[in-house]
């Protein structure tokens, strides 16, 4: 559909006859394929908002549309989108778990006159892309920076970074070596992995010979982290003393029963853990699970979702269900709460959340293992976008 013709159709489902006061969001995302796991952490975290909130905001009723995205497939995502947009009449986008489809939705947003709430995708420059997006997850240099500042504090002087080819990879390995080289360490090697791929062994190989002393990896959430894990651990990087530290997108919750116990002391920087002690997340589990969901099974998506149901109900708020994405989007800019995962804000400047970022290390207990927090990195802005 070329835009035009888009923008046409866009302009008569806003003018069409659809009922006033049912207020459609459309959320994209991971409910199938090697990534299902975090589209169903989209809506276990927006059923637990509606749970406790209800279905209205005032007069109108909210109705959450949902569409599988799967993999990173920017051409589907797109169509989806438009989909959404033409023949389900939303007026709000949510979700999108891959950088590359979060990029390819963009530039609809502003023909359509739609806010995106980015669920998960966490490359720095996809809030730039449209003034209607705002994101309730995490990016890549607001969880790495604090990462490269335990490393040299911890004693790392030669780090290997293995990241994944594309974009949130790219910014992590920026934010790592800008961070890391700024403290006064070195950088022996740097690797990018095409996210096609299962045989981490050579990569193993290639960091041994680099002679680092610490990798800092990063790769989306899902398969490919267990299996990296699994490789640093099978060839004896681990046992040998090269340390581990990586984005809690490696040691996801439900990734680390099958890791075991010889993932023991990896450690990671991340805005949210299960096991985040707080009144909050307390009251969140415990809402998910009244819902359905399985504890083993709860990721960070589920709270990025829950949160981004805060804002659209605020958004529909502020404009009494009427289509005004600049209204909309104005009224959560500066907004403050206490999420599950601590105190967060969304930035005026940049739409993106600010939040505490915690380092962590997978530890055993009650014969369970967890990401045990024990550092807290305060009200951490996107740092290749703020100036704070």
């Amino acid at each position: 559909m070329s835009r035009s013709i888009l923008a046409l159709a866009i302009m008569g489902a806003m003018t069409g006859p659809a009922s006033a006061d049912v207020i459609k969001v459309g959320i994209i995302g991971t409910m199938s394929g090697p990534h299902s796991l975090f589209g169903k952490n989209f809506k276990m975290g927006i059923d637990a908002w509606v749970a406790e909130n209800g279905n209205k905001v005032g007069n109108h009723t909210v109705e959450f549309v949902y569409r599988d995205e799967e993999a990173p497939n920017p051409a589907k995502s797109k169509a989806l989108a438009q989909e959404l947009l033409v023949k389900d009449k939303v007026q709000y986008l949510a979700g999108v778990y891959f950088t590359p489809n979060a990029m390819a939705i963009a530039p609809l947003l502003e023909e359509s006159k739609t806010p995106l709430i980015v669920m998960n995708a966490a490359t720095s420059a996809i809030v730039e892309k449209s003034p209607y997006i705002v994101r309730t997850s995490f990016t890549m240099w607001q969880n790495t920076v604090p990462a490269a500042k335990v490393a040299f504090k911890n004693g790392a002087k030669k780090v290997a970074i293995a990241v994944s080819d594309y974009g949130p990879g790219i910014d992590a390995e920026a934010a790592f070596k800008k961070t890391f080289e700024g403290e006064g360490g070195t950088v022996v090697e740097a690797i990018r992995i095409p996210l096609a791929t299962t045989d981490f062994s050579p990569i193993m190989q290639r960091i041994k010979d680099a002679g680092a002393d610490m990798i800092f990896t990063f790769l989306p959430a899902g398969p490919p982290t267990l299996g990296f894990v699994r490789a640093y651990i099978d060839n004896g990087l681990k046992a040998s003393g090269v340390k581990l530290m990586s984005t809690g997108d490696v040691v996801t919750e439900p990734d680390l029963p099958n890791i075991g116990d010889s993932g023991i002391g990896i450690l990671s920087t991340y805005h949210y853990a299960v096991s985040h002690d707080s009144k909050e997340n307390a009251a969140f589990l415990a809402q998910l699970k009244k819902g359905g969901a399985s504890m083993d099974e709860v990721t960070m998506t589920a709270v990025a979702a829950y949160d981004g149901a805060r804002l659209i109900y605020k958004m529909i708020e502020a404009t009494d269900g009427k289509r005004d994405p600049v209204k909309a989007v104005d009224a959560v800019k500066d907004m403050k709460w206490v999420s599950p995962r601590g105190p967060v804000s969304i930035d005026p400047t940049t739409r993106h959340i600010r939040q505490n970022v915690y380092l962590r290390s997978v530890e055993k207990v009650d014969g369970k293992l967890i990401n045990k927090e024990s550092q807290t990195f305060a009200d951490q802005p996107d740092w290749a976008l703020s100036k704070q």
